[in-house]
C-alpha cells in the first residue's frame, strides 16, 4: 500500500503547488485530498503502478535549488533510494518529504504488526506452528522467545514432517509479515525449481509464526536436516517494508553461532529480485552440502 500512497502524495503535492500558485482557497485543497483518497481513485492509480522502484529511480530529482555540482548530485541520487537532496522550507523538511516519511513509517509499523494471510499459506500447503512469543509486544521485547517452538508446535512438526531431510525449507513472518505476502509467490517456486534441477530432496515445508532467525536451531534439533533455509521477513525500514532474507545453515543445532549462518538479504522487487534470489538460494544450498559447511566456513 505504501507504493500507492507515494503516488497519491506526488499527485496531491503537484496539484497543491498549482492551486496555491493560483491563490485558491484552502478548502479546495481539503476537497482535493478527499478526491485523491477516494477508493475509485486509488484503484485507478494502482492499475498503472506495475514497476514502482524502476520508475522512482528514473524520476528522482533533487529539490536543492542550486547544487554546486548538479551532475554529482544526480549520480548520488541514482545510486541510492535514501532520502538525500530533499531540501527544506525554513527549518523543516518540505511537506512532500514529511508526507512520504509518514507513509513509509506507517508501512513499517503495518509490516511488524501485520499477519500473513491464511490464503497464501494454503496456496503452498504450509501448516503453521508458533514460537513462545505470545504476542507482538512480547515478541519485540523478548527476541529469545521467538527462537523456541511451543510444545504443541514441536508435536505438530514431529507428526507432519519428514525426519532427517536433505533440505528443510521453513517460512516465517519475522519482523515483516508483508515480506512474505510480497515475495513468497516468486521466491518459493524458484527455490523448489532450483533444488529439483540440482537433484536435491526437500522435507516438509511449514510456517513459523513469531519466529526469530535462531528458531532454525530448534527446528534443526527436531528434524535434523542436512541443511535448513529460513525465509523470513526482515526488519522494515523507510525504503521498503517488504524485504525478505534467506538464512541458511548446515546442520543447524542448539548453540549454532551466527558466523555459521549464510544469508541472502534485501530480497524484494527493488533489491535482489525474488525469482533470482530463489534460484541463487538453491545454488548456495548445493554448495553447502558439497562442502558440508555454511557461514564463514563456506566457499562461494
Amino acid at each position: 500500500m505504501s507504493q500507492e500512497l507515494e503516488k497519491i502524495v506526488d499527485r496531491v503535492m503537484a496539484e497543491l503547488e498549482k492551486r496555491l500558485g493560483q491563490q485558491q482557497e484552502a478548502s479546495s485543497v481539503e476537497q482535493l485530498i478527499r478526491e485523491q483518497f477516494a477508493p475509485e481513485r486509488q484503484e485507478e492509480q494502482m492499475a498503472d503502478d506495475s514497476s514502482f522502484f524502476a520508475e522512482s529511480k528514473e524520476q528522482r530529482t533533487s529539490n536543492i535549488p542550486a547544487p554546486k555540482w548538479p551532475e554529482g548530485m544526480a549520480e548520488l541520487m541514482n545510486s541510492t533510494p535514501a532520502r538525500i537532496g530533499v531540501w527544506r522550507t525554513g527549518t523543516r523538511p518540505l511537506t512532500k518529504t514529511m508526507l512520504g516519511l509518514r507513509i513509509d513509517h506507517a508501512a513499517a509499523v503495518d509490516a511488524v504488526y501485520g499477519e500473513v494471510s491464511e490464503a497464501i499459506l494454503r496456496e503452498f500447503n504450509l501448516f503453521t506452528v508458533e514460537t513462545t512469543h505470545e504476542n507482538t509486544e512480547v515478541y519485540l521485547k523478548r527476541p529469545d522467545l521467538g527462537r523456541i517452538i511451543t510444545e504443541k508446535g514441536v508435536a505438530k512438526i514431529k507428526e507432519s514432517c519428514k525426519m532427517k531431510p536433505q533440505v528443510q525449507v521453513v517460512v516465517s513472518d519475522g519482523l515483516s509479515a508483508n515480506a512474505v505476502e510480497a515475495n513468497l509467490r516468486d521466491v518459493y517456486p524458484a527455490l523448489l525449481d532450483s533444488l529439483r534441477a540440482y537433484g536435491l530432496q526437500t522435507g516438509t515445508p511449514f510456517f513459523v509464526k513469531g519466529g526469530r532467525v535462531a528458531c532454525m536451531d530448534h527446528i534443526g534439533e527436531i528434524l535434523q536436516p542436512e541443511v535448513l533455509v529460513l525465509l523470513i521477513g526482515e526488519r522494515p525500514g523507510l525504503v521498503t517494508a517488504n524485504s525478505m532474507s534467506a538464512y541458511m545453515c548446515y546442520r543447524p543445532r542448539k548453540g549454532t553461532v551466527e558466523s555459521n549462518r549464510t544469508v541472502i538479504s534485501n530480497i524484494h522487487r527493488g533489491g535482489t529480485p525474488p525469482i533470482e534470489a530463489g534460484a541463487h538460494i538453491g545454488t548456495v544450498l548445493k554448495k553447502m552440502l558439497e562442502q558440508q559447511a555454511s557461514g564463514v566456513k563456506l566457499s562461494l
